[in-house]
């Protein structure tokens, strides 16, 4: 049975929940944006159930990244991505062309040389910190459906899959601004 927890309960448990997220767990968090699927994303099996839950098999996911310097020791960093990169962390997903497709699960990229990164204005930017390794971040929806904006609006099929969640309260319903940063930089609107 999928468990709930508050922000405060979650910093209380953080050291047994950043254990069962090493072990592969899948969890719904809390973003400065919209809530999403988690998970360990150097972790192919974990990356697989969030795949399944979302119903989600053809696109791309994105990462929060620990820091900035795993986005620049992995990632393709122009002058005009760095610069963006100086205001994370904040509502952004920036896609870059990887350096080193290993520094994640080939579950994540579905074989392209891209990858979205973020790094919230969020607490939950802590755990990514905490285990010194990239989180899935995808939006807590079934492919094509609407995003998860509180407890209420979670989807039973994705409740049924993930093993906890980390409740913040209702969001605004707006994900995060993607700027593709693999030539010119563009602003994707979605």
């Amino acid at each position: 049975m999928m468990r709930v927890y508050t922000v405060e309960e979650a910093r209380l448990h953080e050291d047994f929940l950043l254990k069962t997220v090493g072990e592969g767990a899948i969890y719904i968090h809390p973003t400065d944006t919209i809530y999403g699927i988690g998970c360990d994303a150097t972790n192919s099996a974990a990356v697989k159930r969030v795949r399944e839950a979302k119903q989600q098999y053809d696109q791309p996911f994105s990462v929060i990244a620990p820091n900035k310097d795993w986005i620049r020791k992995n990632c393709v960093l122009s002058r005009e991505a760095e610069e963006w990169l100086e205001k994370l962390p904040g509502p952004y997903t920036l896609i870059l062309k990887l350096k080193k497709k290993d520094a994640v699960a080939p579950e994540i990229i579905l074989g392209k040389d891209t990858i979205g990164v973020r790094m919230p204005d969020h607490w939950i930017q802590d755990i990514a910190l905490a285990l010194n390794r990239p989180l899935v971040t995808t939006s807590a929806n079934l492919h094509g459906k609407a995003f998860m904006t509180t407890l209420e609006s979670l989807d039973p099929v994705i409740e049924n899959k993930v093993d906890f969640v980390v409740y913040d309260g209702p969001k605004q319903a707006c994900p995060s601004t993607i700027i593709d940063l693999t030539g010119a930089a563009k602003i994707i609107t979605r």
